[in-house]
């Protein structure tokens, strides 16, 4: 279920062009099973896809429709909505529902997730716009190192600046002409050495700006960012730092001038207008522990304290105004995603007007046997595949017979049950215990050809889960 990094969307394949159960099955190549899950998130995508291409008028009204997923830790959850975001490329956010508290109490206040949204949106932005312009900052920068190493004649314009026209003109006569080509032939010389790599450790002398900005606290929960308050914009260049001259190595010198180029050719408040609106219109928040905050008005205990945050987070979902350092993100249409095991709480124990504003609700099945075996083998970054590509780092092969990934499985499925169920994270800690001799031994293992079967895993991991009290700690 829990599968990890593997491969992206197939590029060819735009999202706008995917039905429903073309996004089931892509996330059928990352999550096993879970079939409910997948078709209720497939539809809520596709319905913000839709919305999209509704007329403004109409669209304003079209709400998100929110979901709870209910199931044990380990069946998939946060993996369902993580794959889903990134097939849409939308900022996404997963954060705990009960690290919030009331406010006037410790914790953190829930308009802080609105905010951490918009921070990873103007990442994600600002790497983009970074993307685009990263041909141009590298001819720059190339300029600029080599008007360094080979400062250019008085009579010859640097070609640092492609943005303005130079108005100079060459000096006119036979001699200037070919000082003028034999610079440009030595010019043309470094800069196939520079892109080679050659002049990789010559020193050079380029002017870097000391950040010398104070450090502000303001008292309060709220603190500086809830205020609205930008102090470098507020006291604009005074805490900016002097300019010093410092020798490098070329190469230090270029990865240095790249970061001064791309802040130069990008523009931030561009970019902070394009994240809100990324946010607004396909941001995705998943929820998680939402059953730990569940709890009705008893009058005492920590039921006051549960509803409090219910009730604090219902604007967020309901659609609110929420004041971040780069503007105000209105968070009517974020996607909410929210999940809980409600082992001991039910989802009907959650206020009215919380429950009514997570109208799909989907139940996660728990793991079984034949799930885990699928789970070792089947998707593109598999477990085993993964420890076998880790081992082949340092020569060693590993090969995992069926009959092994069978007994792996079943003692993943007996300590469930024996002990807490942490679904598909158990075959983790199993495989750690199973390899665990020919991991430390490494590249100093003999045989290189590591069999891994049935008898090897009953080997390492017999006795560990015969022992009940010892698998607490161990597996």
């Amino acid at each position: 279920m829990v599968i990890y990094l593997a491969g992206e969307v197939d590029e060819e394949v735009r999202l706008d062009d995917m039905t429903p159960r073309q996004i089931v099955t892509e996330l059928d190549k990352h999550v096993v099973g879970q079939r409910n899950a997948k078709r209720a998130v497939a539809i809520a995508l596709r319905n913000r896809i839709r919305r999209q291409k509704l007329p403004p008028e109409m669209a304003v009204d079209v709400m998100p429709k929110n979901i709870i997923m209910i199931g044990s830790t380990g069946v998939g959850k946060t993996e369902i909505a993580r794959r889903l975001a990134r097939m849409s490329d939308s900022p996404f956010l997963k954060v705990e529902a009960s690290k919030f508290t009331e406010v006037g109490y410790v914790g953190r206040d829930v308009e802080s997730m609105i905010r951490d949204l918009t921070e990873i949106a103007v990442d994600m932005t600002r790497q983009e716009k970074i993307d685009e312009v990263a041909e141009k900052a590298e001819l720059n920068v190339e300029e600029r190192i080599l008007d360094i190493l080979l400062p250019p004649p008085r009579s010859s314009t640097s070609l640092y600046d492609f943005d303005s026209p130079t108005t100079d003109e060459p000096p006119a006569g036979a001699e200037s002409a070919t000082g003028d080509e034999q610079f440009q032939r030595s010019r043309d010389k470094f800069r196939t050495q520079l892109r080679s790599g050659k002049l990789d450790n010559r020193l050079v002398e380029i002017e870097v700006r000391e950040k010398n900005f104070p450090v502000i606290e303001l008292a309060g929960p709220q603190g500086i960012e809830e205020m609205g308050i930008n102090m470098k914009d507020m006291l604009g260049n005074m805490f900016q730092g002097r300019s010093k001259r410092r020798k490098m190595r070329v190469d230090e010198a270029m990865e240095y001038l790249m970061q001064e180029e791309e802040e130069r050719l990008i523009d931030m408040d561009q970019v902070a207008r394009a994240a809100i609106e990324r946010v607004e219109s396909s941001g995705m928040i998943f929820l998680d522990e939402i059953d730990k905050i569940a709890g009705r008005e008893s009058g005492h205990g920590p039921d006051v304290s549960r509803e409090g945050v219910q009730r604090d987070i219902l604007p967020i979902v309901e659609g609110t105004t929420v004041n971040t350092r780069y503007g105000m993100v209105r968070t009517d249409h974020i996607l909410f995603v929210a999940a809980g095991a409600f082992h001991v709480a039910k989802p009907s124990d959650l206020i009215p007007e919380l429950q009514g504003r997570f109208p799909i609700r989907v139940e996660l099945d728990s793991l079984t046997v034949d799930d885990f075996k699928r789970i070792l083998t089947e998707p593109k970054n598999a477990l085993i595949k993964q420890y076998q590509a880790m081992m082949e780092t340092e020569g060693v092969t590993l090969e995992f017979t069926d009959d092994a990934i069978d007994a792996i499985a079943n003692f993943a499925a007996r300590v469930n049950e024996q002990t807490e169920n942490i679904g598909a994270r158990r075959l983790q800690t199993i495989m750690e215990k199973l390899l665990e001799e020919i991991s430390f031994e490494g590249p100093d293992l003999e045989p290189k050809n590591q069999r891994i079967n049935a008898a090897y895993v009953d080997g390492m991991l017999l006795e560990t889960v015969k022992d009940q009290d010892l698998s607490r700690y161990i597996l």
